[in-house]
């Protein structure tokens, strides 16, 4: 890899802390449940409370080990944008993008100017979307997207937006 690259990886704390409090959930309506109501541990189990909490716990160990086996990263060249995880690699040439956009996105509510990272591609008609916050430092992501971006003119606007009406 060379040194120019810069790699960023997939944040992962959202399923470690999902994982872990619907871990904390069983253990702790478990015992609650086994020691304190049934007297005896082996009543637990045949309450479907239980069962949907195993589930829940489950599920979110899958999803966390999929994940981590995913190991999705967002590598940054000199001539490209590349979404690369464990099995695939899709490689975006700069000189294809069309314009590029930084800012917030005005559906999320989350903390932050430099949420998302926009841009089209000249022979794609979706847009592609780069949310910051999901990798490993973001403020370096945030850098990297504006020297890309510099290269290019902003997001167009919509042409089919009605002018506001301000005289009501």
């Amino acid at each position: 890899m060379p040194s120019e690259e810069r790699v960023f990886k997939y944040k992962l704390d959202f399923y470690y802390q999902s994982a872990l409090i619907y871990l904390v959930t069983l253990v702790l309506y478990g015992g609650i449940r086994g020691s304190f109501v049934e007297a005896r541990f082996e009543y637990v189990l045949d309450d479907p409370v239980m069962y949907v909490i195993i589930f829940f716990v489950v599920m979110s160990f899958v999803t966390l080990l999929l994940n981590r086996v995913r190991d999705r990263r967002l590598i940054i060249a000199e001539d490209s944008i590349v979404f690369k995880n464990t099995f695939h690699e899709y490689r975006i040439p700069i000189r294809d993008i069309e314009w590029m956009h930084i800012g917030r996105e005005p559906r999320v509510r989350t903390s932050g100017i430099f949420q998302v990272a926009v841009f089209k591609l000249k022979w794609r008609r979706r847009l592609f979307r780069i949310r910051i916050g999901r990798y490993e430092r973001a403020k370096e992501l945030v850098a990297e997207m504006q020297r890309i971006a510099a290269r290019f003119p902003g997001r167009k606007r919509r042409r089919w937006r009605l002018p506001r009406v301000t005289d009501r």
